[in-house]
């Protein structure tokens, strides 16, 4: 519910906050799906996701992949195994523990990650492009609210991490 400073919460706002965004999310999944379509020969939704949180985060242990992803570590394993065979990914022997392995992306891995992010920044671009400046700047104060209420850390305006798909955690590698 929206409270308001000195006003009770308003349900009919809050319905239509939720509404809102819930359209939006359809659009924003649409935009996901079509991006990727390009690489599904190669990699599922999950898969991909394992490939951004590399991308996000370099070269990270099983556990913390399986961290991320909200997943058992056999499961990450499967994954994983699936990924290197595509040539996706690599493993490589941790130089700070001998016993375990860092799981990198390959160059092929790297190139995916761009692709589907570029597609995705294009077709969002151009969507934008279409709202008149007001409602685009209205759109970034309502949008940053939402992710700040979600505890989302903003992303880098530029860099390799600024348009991060999502599923990240700064604190697990």
């Amino acid at each position: 519910m929206i409270e308001r400073e000195g006003k009770s919460p308003d349900v009919a706002d809050a319905d239509a906050v939720t509404r809102a965004v819930l359209t939006a999310s359809r659009v924003l999944v649409g935009i996901s799906a079509r991006s990727l379509a390009a690489a599904e020969d190669k990699v599922t939704l999950a898969q991909f996701r394992l490939l951004v949180a590399l991308s996000a985060h370099g070269d990270t242990r099983l556990s913390g992949v399986a961290e991320i992803l909200g997943v058992n570590p056999s499961t990450a394993m499967r994954m994983i195994d699936r990924l290197t065979a595509a040539g996706l990914t690599e493993r490589q022997p941790n130089p700070a523990n001998r016993r375990e392995s860092l799981i990198h992306l390959t160059e092929d891995g790297h190139r995916i990650v761009d692709e589907v992010t570029t597609r995705r920044r294009a077709d969002i671009a151009a969507i934008v492009s279409r709202m008149d400046p007001d409602q685009g700047q209205a759109l970034v104060d309502a949008l940053t609210a939402f992710a700040q209420a979600a505890d989302e850390p903003a992303a880098p305006s530029t860099g390799p991490d600024a348009y991060p798909l999502g599923w990240a955690d700064s604190t697990t590698r």
